[in-house]
C-alpha cells in the first residue's frame, strides 16, 4: 500500500520540527535577554586584540586535564551510588567509559536522555535498570545542590543586588538540607524528584547516604571550578579566583534549568558573561564563555568517542 505523505508519520515529523524550531527561538531570545543585561555589543568584542583570542597552551592543557579528571570523578561518584543502592561494584575502567558516553545525552533537549543512556549501557554490566537509573537521577539532583552551593559564591562576588540573592540561595540550600534530614520530608522530596525524572525510585536511599554523596559532589564541583579558573587564566583573565570559579558553577545551574536548551547551550554562556563581566569586562567575559563551551564539549566528546571506538563500553560477563 502506498503511504500517504500527509499521514500520521508526516504529521509527527512536522510537529517535531516545530518543537525544535520553537526551542531554538526561545533559546536565542533568552540568551539575547541575558546578554543584553550587561550591555555587551559588537564594540566590546571588537575592542579585543586578535591575540587575546589565542589562549596560552600550558594553562589550557592543564585546564583540560583537570576538567577530564572532574568528569572521571563524577563517574566514580555515580559508581559509588550504584554500589550503595545494592548494585555491583564497577571499577573505573567500566564506570568511566559508561558515564562519559552516556553524558553526551545532555546535548539532546529534555534532560532525560543522559539518564536513559546510562541505564541502558550499565545493564550490560549487570546493573539493574532501576539501580542505574536511580543512581543517575539522585546523583544529578545532589550534584545540582552542590553546584548551587558553590555557584552562590558568584552572587556574593557580584555587584548589587546579586549579594542579596546569594544570601537567599544559601538560606534556601541550608533550610532545604535541614528539612531533608527529616525522613518523612526526605521521602517526599525524593518522590517528587523521581516523578519529575519519570524514573522509579530505588530502595536503600537514606539521608545519611545522600549527605555523603553531597560531600563528594562538593569536591567534584570544586575540581570543575578549578579547571575553569585555569581556562580563564589561559586567556590572561585576572579576575578573583573565587569569583571566576564560582561563576562557572552558577552558570551551569542556571543553564540546566533552561530545559528547552540542549546542555544549556546559549543561556549558560549568557549567565557566564553576566557573572564574569564585573571582574574581567564584557568583551573578555564573552570570549571566555565561548571558549568554555568549546572546551567542555571537546573534553566530553573526545574521550567518549575514544571509549566508543576502542570498545571501552562493551559488555562484561553479565551482558544480555
Amino acid at each position: 500500500m502506498e503511504r500517504r505523505l500527509d499521514g500520521p508519520p508526516h504529521g509527527r515529523a512536522l510537529k517535531t520540527w516545530a518543537i525544535r524550531a520553537g526551542q531554538l527561538a526561545l533559546t536565542a531570545l533568552v540568551t539575547w535577554f541575558i546578554v543584553s543585561r550587561v550591555g555587551l555589543g559588537l564594540e566590546e568584542l571588537g575592542s579585543l586584540d586578535a591575540s587575546a583570542w589565542r589562549p596560552r597552551a600550558l594553562p589550557l592543557l592543564a585546564s583540560a586535564i583537570v576538567l577530564a579528571l572532574g568528569y572521571f570523578l563524577s563517574a566514580g561518584i555515580w559508581a559509588r551510588i550504584v554500589e550503595d543502592l545494592g548494585g555491583p561494584g564497577l571499577p573505573a575502567r567500566v564506570s568511566v567509559p559508561l558515564f562519559m558516553v552516556a553524558n553526551l545525552g545532555r546535548y539532546v533537549p529534555g534532560k532525560v536522555w543522559q539518564i536513559a543512556g546510562l541505564a541502558a549501557l550499565a545493564r550490560r554490566h549487570g546493573v539493574p535498570v532501576t539501580v542505574a537509573t536511580g543512581a543517575a537521577v539522585v546523583g544529578q539532583g545532589v550534584a545540582l545542590v552542590a553546584a548551587s552551593a558553590i555557584g552562590s559564591l558568584a552572587l556574593f562576588a557580584s555587584p548589587d543586588p546579586y549579594p542579596f540573592w546569594g544570601a537567599v540561595t544559601v538560606g534556601v540550600i541550608v533550610a532545604g538540607l535541614a528539612l531533608a534530614s527529616v525522613p518523612a520530608v526526605y521521602g517526599r522530596v525524593l518522590g517528587a524528584w523521581f516523578r519529575l525524572a519519570r524514573a522509579e525510585r530505588p530502595p536503600l536511599l537514606t539521608p545519611t547516604r545522600t549527605s555523603l554523596w553531597l560531600g563528594l559532589y562538593l569536591a567534584n564541583w570544586a575540581v570543575y571550578a578549578g579547571a575553569f579558573v585555569l581556562l580563564a587564566a589561559s586567556f590572561d583573565a585576572d579576575g578573583p579566583v573565587l569569583a571566576v570559579g564560582s561563576a562557572f558553577a552558577a552558570a551551569y545551574v542556571l543553564g540546566y534549568v533552561m530545559i528547552f536548551a540542549p546542555a544549556g547551550l546559549g543561556p549558560r554562556e549568557g549567565f557566564l558573561i553576566v557573572f564574569l563581566t564585573p571582574h574581567v569586562g564584557a568583551g573578555a567575559a564573552a570570549m571566555i564563555a565561548v571558549a568554555a563551551r568549546l572546551w567542555t564539549t571537546g573534553v566530553e566528546v573526545i574521550p567518549a568517542a575514544a571509549f566508543w571506538l576502542f570498545g571501552g563500553i562493551t559488555g562484561g560477563p553479565h551482558e544480555g
